[in-house]
């Protein structure tokens, strides 16, 4: 007989995607586009990625709505712009509508970028990871409560452990 062999899989880790200037709190804005252009100024993309990653991400919005529930949409893509997995987090200052399928608006957006190949294999996971804790009630009153972006980092971090 052969011997068994246990594989542990660890949740990814998001807090350590996120850094004081990847986060912006009530943000003004009232179209998607907008909402897309200031959280990809929060990973501070030069000017000509910037442009090319705005084009990647418009294109998967028209593809579905990253709308997730709850009031948070999760946009993401994969482009050259970088060379790892980046995310920034955003916060509205006024709820808008998404184009999600109930016209639910959204208040917390969180963007994922990632390279088209990546040897650790994060983006997936972390989409799913996002995905998952956006639909838990209590997550998204601990972003509504944060007042300053430590606050928000907090609460990233409380939800690796």
């Amino acid at each position: 007989m052969g011997s068994r062999v246990t594989v542990t899989v660890r949740p990814v880790e998001l807090a350590a995607y996120f850094s004081a200037a990847s986060i912006g709190l009530d943000i003004e804005v009232t179209r998607r586009e907008d909402v897309l252009d200031a959280m990809v100024g929060l990973l501070g993309i030069a000017d000509r990625p910037r442009v090319t990653l705005l084009r990647l991400l418009n294109r998967r919005e028209i593809l579905g709505s990253t709308g997730v529930g709850r009031g948070v949409a999760i946009p993401h893509c994969r482009s050259l712009v970088t060379p790892r997995v980046r995310m920034a987090y955003a916060r509205l200052k006024t709820p808008m509508v998404w184009d999600t399928a109930n016209q639910e608006p959204i208040r917390h957006v969180f963007l994922i970028v990632a390279p088209p190949v990546e040897v650790s294999n994060q983006y997936l996971p972390a989409l799913g990871r996002l995905a998952q804790l956006a639909r838990q009630p209590a997550v998204t009153r601990r972003l509504e409560q944060a007042t300053t972006v430590e606050d928000v980092l907090d609460v990233l971090d409380s939800l690796d452990h």
